[in-house]
């Protein structure tokens, strides 16, 4: 790896005598994590003998790194692939966040997911609300698919500028803003962003961090908590950009304590991470709580745009499909999606609904075919869908073929109708059983293309 010479000299001012040891740690291969999602139990299986991350419990190292899509586990959602640096987030918000109370957490540049799930596993599914925020169309699918995956019902998924929050003034008790950057810190991981950087990039994207850390503010409620991240180094972007939000905006600058042992650098504002003290990536965290005082208040709106309540007649067939505590309202998108929404969070909601353009709430568990009920893909990996309905459990090999949406011959002591595909005690989507084969219900964008005969 050849590193540009203004990237040089600015590491060589920030490090001094550390620069070599810096240097040395980028020609090595990046460390592989993971973190187990906790409301799947059978998760645990993949935490058995491997290294911990020191600041999140469910983080774990692994000693190489698989291949990822022929791991059905994978696909279930026992696990995200999180670079471990950017775990660091849960150790700030067990911290500084009063879980013990309703919470709004807005992850306002949320795709691919890492950090939405994370942020998931620590919150009240039946009370708080998580809207995860990612601009970039083309990003919100795989945004969606990663909590599709990790199950909770608590969440709601937007496309829209920073700017467009502004509306939401003194809503949200957390926001996480982990702002586009220069990727300094990406540069073994992505020779990509090595590529791109230059000082140029590095000021526009400073000005952007700036701009879109305006907007967190002003959607904050009094007395919030604000978590700006970037996965840089450079001084400009880090602890000169949380100055300003500092000083900008009258904030308190947060010091979480943390052990020495984890060899994360403290700086003027926040928390620095470098490859060679540490295993993980070039990262960077500062928090900051906004003063107490009196927040706007929100109508919600009086009623959804594209969704409406589903049809009472069809309500007790769903009963069969979820766990009888669910505590779920029904609505059906134009095109006969039936979307589950949890009761409790509906006033915030309708919130969402009057002030944001596009987005997405609640989980997609099927759809009403006549009086059949055929559920969704969704449905299968959700927290709330029942105990009691049938599941076939698949050996590794048989699973790898429900994943590339092969059929399955039918053995005589099965009965016809809907079942679970299961691999080692989590679900992996539908099939159907007819009188003389098994078809699959996996989603065909969600299918293996790869080979697996040899995995």
């Amino acid at each position: 790896m050849t590193l540009p010479p203004p990237f040089v000299r600015q590491m060589q001012a920030l490090l001094g005598d550390d620069f070599p040891a810096f240097e040395a740690a980028l020609q090595t291969p990046p460390p592989v994590s993971i973190r187990r999602n906790p409301a799947k139990t059978a998760s645990e299986q993949v935490l058995a003998d491997l290294d911990a991350v020191p600041w999140h419990p469910g983080g774990r190292y692994l000693p190489q790194r698989p291949v990822f899509t022929l791991d059905p586990l994978f696909h279930a959602g026992a696990y995200y692939v999180q670079e471990a640096s950017s775990m660091f987030l849960y150790e700030i918000l067990r911290q500084e966040v009063d879980f013990s109370k309703k919470l709004r957490v807005l992850d306002l540049c949320a795709a691919p997911g890492g950090k939405s799930t994370l942020i998931a596993s620590m919150l009240d599914p039946a009370r708080d609300l998580l809207v995860s925020n990612e601009v970039i169309r083309s990003r919100v699918g795989v945004l969606r698919e990663n909590l599709e995956k990790w199950g909770t019902p608590n969440t709601a998924v937007s496309s829209a500028e920073a700017s467009d929050f502004a509306a939401l003034e003194d809503w949200f008790d957390v926001v996480v803003t982990d702002a586009p950057c220069s990727g300094e810190g990406l540069f073994r991981k992505d020779p990509d962003a090595m590529r791109e950087w230059s000082l140029p990039n590095v000021e526009l994207c400073a000005g952007r961090q700036k701009r879109i850390l305006a907007s967190a503010v002003a959607t904050l409620a009094p007395g919030g908590l604000l978590v700006y991240s970037t996965c840089t180094y450079n001084r400009d972007e880090n602890d000169r950009n949380a100055a300003w939000v500092a000083e900008e905006f009258d904030l308190e600058p947060l010091r979480p304590q943390i052990p020495e042992t984890w060899n994360i650098a403290d700086t003027e504002y926040g928390f620095q991470f470098f490859p060679h003290r540490l295993r993980g990536e070039g990262f960077f965290l500062a928090a900051f709580r906004k003063k107490e005082g009196a927040a706007r208040k929100h109508n919600p709106a009086s009623g959804y745009k594209n969704l409406k309540p589903l049809p009472r007649n069809n309500v007790p067939e769903l009963s069969h499909w979820l766990q009888h505590d669910a505590g779920l309202r029904f609505f059906q998108t134009a095109t006969g999606e039936v979307m589950a929404l949890p009761a409790a969070l509906e006033n915030d909601y309708l919130v969402l609904e009057k002030h944001l353009r596009t987005k997405w709430f609640g989980v997609n568990i099927g759809e009403f075919k006549g009086k059949d009920f055929i559920p969704g893909h969704a449905l299968a990996q959700h927290q709330s869908v029942s105990a009691q309905l049938p599941a076939l459990e698949l050996s590794r090999e048989q699973a790898l073929l429900f994943l590339k949406k092969e059929t399955f011959e039918r053995t005589a002591d099965m009965t016809n109708g809907w079942v679970l595909a299961r691999y080692r005690g989590l679900n992996l989507g539908w099939m159907k059983v007819l009188p003389n084969r098994i078809n699959n219900y996996l989603p065909p964008e969600r299918r293996i293309r790869m080979d697996v005969t040899e995995s």
